[in-house]
């Protein structure tokens, strides 16, 4: 197996991280798998985003520039979420938005389970923990009352014509 020290073109940057997971079958000469840690990233936002109760990721600063991306077109799926991938185990830090009245700790409890079981399953590393931090309540009713003002307003210029 090579190493960068002894293969120049690969690049030995610490920016990007990346995990190498041995085949599950058997055969030592079948070659070797890479994954990079966005790709981990992107399975536990993907996993968390499905999760009946979540409303956004990231704080708040960072859910204003992921709108702005909504927008473009160009939607950040790892946005909230933090990896530290070593070369079995992986640990999770994820910061989201609780859709109300769902309850807190019932939402993280199945974001951690959905996390531990993607990775798991998906990536085939070990989940060692999985750090969730509530930053903001979603309130519906404030989309609502926005909506039923726009309603009232479109229902008002219709009845002047």
């Amino acid at each position: 197996m090579s190493t960068p020290a002894n293969n120049p073109a690969k690049p030995t940057s610490t920016d990007s991280k990346a995990v190498q997971v041995k085949s599950d079958s058997g055969n030592s000469n079948s070659g070797k798998t890479t994954i990079e840690d966005a790709v981990v990233a992107k399975v536990v936002g993907i996993a968390t985003r499905e999760v009946p109760g979540v409303y956004a990721l990231g704080g708040g600063a960072a859910r204003a520039i992921g709108a702005i991306r909504d927008v473009v077109g160009n939607t950040d799926l790892t946005q909230g979420v933090s990896v530290e991938v070593g070369e079995k185990q992986a640990a999770v830090d994820i910061t989201l938005v609780v859709e109300y009245p769902s309850p807190l700790k019932g939402v993280a409890d199945q974001v951690r389970s959905a996390v531990y079981n993607a990775v798991e399953k998906l990536v085939g590393l070990d989940v060692v923990e999985v750090n969730i931090t509530v930053s903001d309540i979603h309130i519906p009713s404030d989309d609502k009352n926005t909506e039923t003002q726009e309603s009232a307003k479109a229902i008002e210029g219709s009845r002047v014509e």
